[in-house]
């Protein structure tokens, strides 16, 4: 049988059955292999260690529960200043003129109503009118200053700290005071508006005078004072004299605040009055000063009342 042409350039059969390894492949593994069994045991990777364990503490829980405020109304104390008509001890039985104050704010106290006419309390301005509008005061005593018009009464618990607030100046050696205005009936309070609505025009009128049911004379607790020697001058003349400013620094230590404040107008809806003085009584007068509020609205944390509603 014929030889296969190409029989002469067939390699040889390995007498190892499988693929051929080429001879560098070979030579590196047997390297490979000869290092791995010489090596140190100490070499061996190093076992990764396990965090310690750190101990847990719990967070106590939170107890978030509060304790109602107490309601001053509810003391009998109260309840029964309130009864007799009493403000001072009504005031006293909150914890005094501050915790009052601060009681009223936190919408805490109601069995007290800023709008009752009969209190020292009461808030009258342009958004607040008395109720009912011809409120008149119970008992009323001549204001003991001399007077420059014919409305000379007050309340009587007004009259006395009046005049002890006059007798104080005097000892003081600041001058004498005296009175222009006390109490205005509704009826006056008509008569006076209409007259300056007639003198200054509406706007001007209502920069400086009440309209009828929205007076604080009307309740008795105001009083416009003035500066006296051999005669008294007029309520525009009281400003910077030597009383004035004796009594913006000392009224309230006899229960008086000066309404009407420079700069308040934004607020109260009036021009300054250094003379027009309110009473609230000593309590209620010293939370006030030292508390260094500058209206009636913002101690008692009422809205701003620079002008009537529609």
């Amino acid at each position: 049988m014929p030889e296969s042409p190409h029989a002469q350039h067939a390699a040889p059969r390995s007498p190892i059955r499988g693929p051929a390894l080429p001879i560098g492949v070979a030579v590196t593994a047997i390297g490979i292999l000869l290092s791995l069994a010489s090596a140190p045991a100490s070499s061996a990777p190093e076992a990764s260690r396990m965090p310690e364990p750190v101990a847990v503490v719990q967070v106590p829980s939170v107890d978030v529960g509060s304790t109602p405020a107490a309601d001053p109304c509810a003391e009998a104390s109260v309840q029964e200043s309130l009864a007799a008509g009493d403000d001072a001890a009504t005031i006293a039985g909150f914890g005094g003129g501050e915790a009052f104050r601060a009681a009223v704010v936190a919408g805490n106290a109601p069995c007290i109503s800023l709008s009752d006419p009969a209190r020292v309390w009461v808030v009258v301005n342009k958004a607040r009118p008395l109720d009912p509008a011809d409120y008149a005061p119970g008992a009323l005593a001549d204001v003991p200053l001399q007077m420059t018009t014919a409305s000379g009464q007050v309340r009587t618990d007004v009259a006395t700290a009046v005049g002890d607030m006059a007798n104080a100046a005097i000892e003081a050696g600041v001058g004498r005071l005296g009175a222009n205005n006390g109490y205005r009936s509704y009826g006056l309070q008509v008569t006076t508006y209409e007259s300056h609505v007639r003198d200054q025009g509406q706007v001007g009128a209502d920069a400086g005078s009440a309209r009828p049911g929205h007076s604080e004379h009307q309740t008795g607790l105001a009083v416009d004072v003035v500066a006296c020697g051999l005669g008294c001058g007029g309520l525009d003349g009281f400003g910077g004299t030597t009383q004035s400013d004796w009594v913006a620094a000392h009224a309230w230590e006899y229960g008086f605040i000066v309404r009407y404040e420079d700069g308040g107008s934004g607020v109260t809806g009036y021009a300054p009055e250094p003379w027009h003085l309110r009473y609230v009584g000593r309590d209620l007068a010293a939370a006030y000063q030292a508390g260094g509020f500058h209206t009636l609205e913002e101690f008692f944390g009422l809205p701003a009342a620079p002008d009537y509603l529609p």
